[in-house]
């Protein structure tokens, strides 16, 4: 029989201080370092067994090096493999979501973000609002439960980036502000789920 585990409990800092690992690795073009916190970031989150896991963050690390090129990167293989991601997590926990949607909304956020770090225009709001929709969908949830996650996540963006510009030093402290940002984002986010029926 197969056992499903619930994608609704994690340890909100070991996912915070795992997917700020993976963020640097990523602007740092440190694959191997990238895709190490994201096995870590499966594992935690969606708790899909050995190779489930490995499975699942080669398919987000094939995501991020679609989407990492600028300007010139690769939105539908970003999907592609983020839809093939959420294909996973449906298998093998109790969400039930459409992986196609769920990957477009998870690239839009991508989206967001990059517009944002390259377009005064594009608002904090907007970025949030992408963040809202994502997590509501995937955990099934009301979207007004959500938006603190949002917020903190979008804050630690702001962070990320500012760190980027700074030259991405490892020792610099907007990286550990970036870490803190995140495990209150992911804290936010399991109590917002635990609040929601399943």
């Amino acid at each position: 029989m197969l056992t499903r585990h619930s994608p609704r409990e994690f340890d909100a800092v070991a996912l915070g201080r795992l997917e700020t690992d993976a963020w640097a690795g990523y602007y740092r073009r440190e694959w191997l370092r990238a895709l190490r916190a994201f096995v870590g970031m499966v594992r935690e989150g969606f708790g899909l067994g050995p190779w489930f896991t490995l499975v699942g963050a080669w398919h987000v690390l094939r995501a991020n090096q679609a989407w990492a090129p600028f300007p010139r990167n690769d939105p539908d293989a970003a999907r592609a493999s983020m839809r093939r991601f959420y294909a996973l997590v449906v298998a093998h926990s109790d969400l039930r979501l459409d992986p196609t949607r769920a990957a477009e909304l998870e690239v839009e956020w991508w989206r967001l973000h990059r517009a944002r770090q390259h377009d005064s225009s594009v608002s904090r709001a907007d970025l949030e609002q992408a963040l809202v929709d994502l997590y509501a969908y995937v955990y099934g949830t009301a979207p007004s439960l959500m938006a603190e996650a949002a917020r903190c996540r979008a804050e630690a963006m702001d962070l990320s980036d500012a760190w980027v510009a700074a030259g991405c030093d490892p020792a610099d402290p907007l990286l550990a502000a970036e870490r803190r940002a995140l495990v209150a984002s992911y804290a936010a986010l399991l109590d917002a789920v635990s609040r929601s029926p399943v």
